[in-house]
Parts: C-alpha cells; sequence; structure tokens
C-alpha cells in the first residue's frame, strides 16, 4: 500500500498542473480513492468523519450482493459475467466523460449501481440491450438530475423500466433454465437460441395460471426469471448483512414486506381465486431483492423514519395490487419508482407533523 501511495503522490501534480492530463484529473481521483483512502483533509473545522462513506457504503454492498451473483452463475451460467462487464464498461465509461466534461469528481456509486442492474434483468437478455438500458439508467435516470445524490429516481430501476416498456418482448418471453446437480451451468455460456435452455415462463407468469411453484425451488433459485432475483436464500443472505452492518435501513424493509405480507393475507382471505398465497409470493419475483436492495437506496428514498416507514408501506401496496391486478405479473420495479416520486413529500409530511406536535397543534 506505501508503494502505491508513493506512486500516486509521486504523478499527482502532474495531473493538477499540466493542461494535457488535467481533463483526465477526476478519473485520477476516482482511481485513487477507489484503492486508497482519500488523502485530502477539511480545510476548516469542524473536521468530522462519517465511518459511513461512499467507499464504504459501496464496498458492503457489493459484498451483499455477492451471494445473488453467485446463485446467478450456478444458475444461469458464465453469460452472468459478460452481462456485469458489459454493464460496467458501458456504464461506467459514460460517468467517466461527463465527470471530465463536467470537471468533477468521479463518484465510486456507479460501481453498485452497475453491479445491480445486470441482475435484475433476464439472463437471455441481448448484451446490446444490456448496454442501452444501462445507459438511458445513467444518462435520464442519474445525470440529467445533476448526478449521483441528485437523482429523483433509482437508475437502475430507470434503465431496466426502460426495456420493460421499449423492448417487452425481449424482457418477457424467453428465460434461461436453470442449472442443477453439482456445477449447474458454471461452465456453460447459455443464450437464448439453445433451445434445450429457453423456459418461456417463470413462477409468477405460470401463478397467473393457477400454478405454483414449489416453494423450496423459490427458496433456492431453482426457477427461471431474473439474474439475481431467483434464489431468496441469497437474497436474504445479503439483506440481512445490509441490515446487521446498518448499511440498509430497516424501517423501509419492514414497511414494505410488513405491509405486503399483512396486507396479502387480509386479500387473499377475502378473495382467494384473485390473490395468491402471500407467503408463496414473498419469496418470488424480485420483491425481497427490491426490497433490500433498491427501496433502501439511501438517496432516492426519505430521509425521515416516519418517511420510511410510509414508503415502504407504498411499495408493499403497490406490489401486491400491481402483481394481481393488472396484466404484469411483477410490479415491484414500478412500486419502488412510484415510491422514489413521492419521497419528497413524505419527508415533507414527516416534518410537517412532527412540528405541528412540538408546536401543540396535534
Amino acid at each position: 500500500m506505501k508503494l502505491i501511495r508513493h506512486l500516486l503522490d509521486k504523478v499527482r501534480p502532474n495531473f493538477e498542473t499540466e493542461r494535457k492530463l488535467h481533463l483526465l484529473r477526476p478519473l485520477f481521483h476516482a482511481i485513487d480513492n477507489f484503492l486508497l483512502s482519500p488523502a485530502t483533509a477539511t480545510a476548516a473545522a469542524p473536521f468530522i468523519r462519517d465511518p459511513l462513506d461512499v467507499k464504504r457504503f459501496m464496498s458492503a454492498v457489493i459484498l451483499a450482493l455477492m451471494p445473488s451473483v453467485l446463485a446467478s452463475l450456478y444458475f444461469f451460467g458464465l453469460r452472468v459475467i459478460a452481462m456485469i462487464a458489459v454493464s460496467y464498461a458501458v456504464g461506467g465509461t459514460i460517468e467517466v466523460l461527463i465527470a471530465i466534461a463536467r470537471k468533477e469528481e468521479i463518484n465510486e456509486g456507479f460501481l453498485v449501481t452497475g453491479l445491480i442492474f445486470p441482475l435484475v434483468l433476464p439472463p437471455s437478455l441481448p448484451m446490446w440491450m444490456v448496454a442501452v438500458g444501462i445507459a438511458f439508467g445513467v444518462i435520464v435516470g442519474k445525470e440529467l438530475f445533476g448526478g449521483t445524490g441528485r437523482n429523483l429516481f433509482n437508475p437502475a430501476l430507470v434503465g431496466r423500466c426502460f426495456l420493460a416498456i421499449g423492448y417487452p418482448v425481449a424482457m418477457s418471453s424467453q428465460w434461461i433454465k436453470p442449472g442443477a446437480g453439482l456445477v449447474g451451468r458454471l461452465t456453460q455460456y447459455v443464450t437464448s437460441s439453445n433451445v434445450d435452455a429457453v423456459s418461456k415462463a417463470t413462477p409468477l407468469v405460470s401463478a397467473k395460471q393457477g400454478t405454483y411453484a414449489p416453494v423450496i425451488h423459490l427458496l433456492l433459485g431453482n426457477v427461471s426469471g431474473s439474474v439475481g432475483e431467483t434464489s431468496a436464500l441469497a437474497v436474504l443472505a445479503g439483506g440481512i448483512f445490509l441490515l446487521a452492518a446498518k448499511v440498509a435501513n430497516w424501517r423501509a424493509v419492514a414497511g414494505t414486506v410488513g405491509t405486503f405480507l399483512v396486507l396479502g393475507v387480509i386479500l387473499h382471505q377475502l378473495h382467494p381465486g384473485r390473490f395468491g398465497p402471500v407467503g408463496w409470493h414473498l419469496l418470488a419475483g424480485g420483491l425481497l431483492f427490491g426490497a433490500f436492495f433498491m427501496a433502501t437506496d439511501p438517496i432516492t428514498s426519505p430521509l425521515t423514519n416516519s418517511g420510511k416507514w410510509l414508503y415502504g408501506g407504498l411499495i408493499g401496496t403497490a406490489t401486491l395490487l400491481i402483481r394481481n391486478l393488472t396484466g404484469y405479473v411483477e410490479g415491484i420495479m414500478f412500486a419502488i419508482l412510484l415510491g422514489n416520486i413521492v419521497a419528497p413529500l413524505l419527508d415533507e409530511a414527516a416534518v410537517r407533523f412532527r412540528l405541528g406536535r412540538l408546536r401543540g397543534e396535534r
């Protein structure tokens, strides 16, 4: 580490003073901050360091995603690595170019977005669609709002929503059958052209027709679906780690899952033909993945604790209703985007209510 620090400090003046290299200054600082702790210090008091800085937050989320990534490699094969590589290459290049154009620092937060995005896509999706989706998510979902920390919507969900609306057939018609046995599909590069590996239905699609996959398959991930969402056990392992590390706020997760469960039980009792078993629906699709890894995004979710409860309740309710009352088989994507829209309003309502109680108005 001392050698790396010495080399970086030696070339640092070149990026600060030379005109030809000055445009690449954001890229140099991004590499410096990624490899080592920032050497800069605040110019004036207060000298406060938050132990949960961007790098630590990013590292914790990536570590929490590893169970889902490893499970996806086992079930869907080496093509998952190619999808992740395309997501990072295209999205990362866009982030670097925009940062250079704006003469701003490159934020490491994209390392999380670049990994989450391919995990919410079908494993058979063409690579050019992966590239188009991440480009749209980064540019429209984040950079048009001013970059990291200013975006209203989760960029990964913006990219997926664009693909779902623009290319509905590719996003919903062909799915890769999960591998089985000792090595699964770890040694295979499977595409939709391999007929033996194609499945036309996910558990949520089959549920619309009254057929429910075994719960044990949903728990382990031995079902067709999006890359990183099929194994509920892997998602739970990463999600619990995020909560234990206090990286994700438990209120948003509890509000989402709790509302989904309570309302689902009530509606299933009232209309079992329309609303399926709530425990099964909890494990199927991307509900848990969305609740742990996207609803807890600190930038696009409310800041107040009361707002997080309301936010989670809205997401859980919307997901349940979209799944069971519309033509869409999955609702978590639209539910979280809806929550992103109203997050500032929920914070404002929570603050006003709190101030009103303090003033004795309520």
